[in-house]
């Protein structure tokens, strides 16, 4: 039987010791795996590895000893509670013998729990599972997750009470980060505001956000639209540590200034044009490019525009002989000296 999205997530969420097999499948490694994970804590309980009520077997030993499969279903151990058997990076070359697993499957049988790679149509394992009244296929897809997939996450983590900007942030993390990072920030979130009470934030999400280079790039350019030329060095060094190199900071650079542009030429003002912007830009950075496009106004950035790509255009030049990053310094030195102006 194939699954929906919400049939999948309600599948994870309360498993049934009814269901004799679940084949979880994707082209996402990471999204299978944690599916997989999140599904045997809830069928099986915090303890099964101790009790020995978890058998876990590679594809490649089942083919090898297709008997397991079976011995394994039917084994008896000394602790109550419900079984599983896992078989990971499972293929067409299995199907027959995890099928016929199913086939000798009996109420009280250990749950066969199976995860495989992307798996055309016509495989054997995915219509194996498809076709099987009480089995279930779970089709895992590379999408971010939903909204109600956040909240139901957030409530895991005891973080019962998150505002619509907070909310907002959450769901543009979920799309830009790998699921495994992304649930990370919501554990560290949870971790940072164990004890308190209050609502979350956008500051507390910031502080718990991975930072990366571009993260670092975000800072340098919302420095230089300030004007504040005196913090340009401590992070062009960070920047050149963590090896940026000198056009796709000059790229970034340029995208910021269009936007700030972008939203200054609207003519319904700086606010109208930033919540016109995709992908949309939500709490303190909504607030900070809307004060900079307002700041700036519309002649100086595209003055600003025209020393970016002048500078573009002298890094990619074949005469070009200067050292390119300090190049790159020079220019945003000059840039937060015009936002003095």
């Amino acid at each position: 039987m194939k699954l929906n999205g919400r049939d999948i997530s309600a599948l994870v969420a309360k498993p049934d010791d009814r269901t004799p097999a679940v084949l979880f499948y994707g082209a996402d490694a990471m999204r299978v795996a944690l599916k997989r994970e999140e599904y045997l804590k809830n069928l099986l309980g915090p303890n099964a590895d101790e009790e020995m009520r978890f058998a876990r077997f590679s594809a490649s030993e089942l083919k090898k000893e297709p008997a397991m499969l079976q011995d394994a279903l039917k084994a008896q151990g000394f602790f109550p509670g419900q079984r599983a058997v896992f078989i990971e990076e499972a293929a067409d070359a299995v199907s027959k013998i995890v099928m016929d697993g199913i086939a000798a499957w009996e109420q009280g049988d250990a749950t066969i729990v199976v995860t495989a790679g992307q798996l055309k149509p016509s495989s054997s394992l995915r219509k194996g599972f498809e076709g099987h009244s009480s089995a279930k296929c779970a089709p895992i897809y590379v999408n971010p997750p939903t909204r109600a997939e956040i909240e139901a996450d957030l409530k895991k983590a005891g973080l019962a009470h998150v505002p619509m900007d907070a909310m907002d942030i959450l769901n543009a993390l979920a799309r830009d980060l790998e699921p495994g990072d992304f649930r990370q920030t919501l554990e560290k979130l949870a971790l940072y505001k164990y004890g308190d009470d209050t609502a979350v934030s956008t500051q507390d999400i910031e502080a718990c956000a991975p930072t990366s280079a571009e993260a670092e790039l975000d800072d340098i350019l919302n420095i230089v639209a300030s004007g504040r030329a005196d913090q340009i060095g401590p992070v062009m060094k960070r920047l050149k540590d963590q090896g940026m190199q000198p056009v796709p900071l000059t790229i970034g650079a340029a995208r910021h200034f269009k936007t700030l542009f972008s939203a200054a030429s609207d003519p319904g003002g700086a606010a109208n044009g930033v919540g016109k912007l995709r992908p949309p830009v939500y709490g303190p950075r909504r607030d900070m490019i809307v004060r900079q496009a307002q700041h700036w106004g519309g002649r100086k950035l595209q003055e600003a525009l025209t020393v970016l790509t002048d500078l573009d255009l002298q890094l990619r030049s074949a005469g070009q002989r200067a050292p390119a990053m300090e190049l790159v310094e020079r220019s945003l030195i000059r840039l937060a000296m015009m936002a003095r102006r």
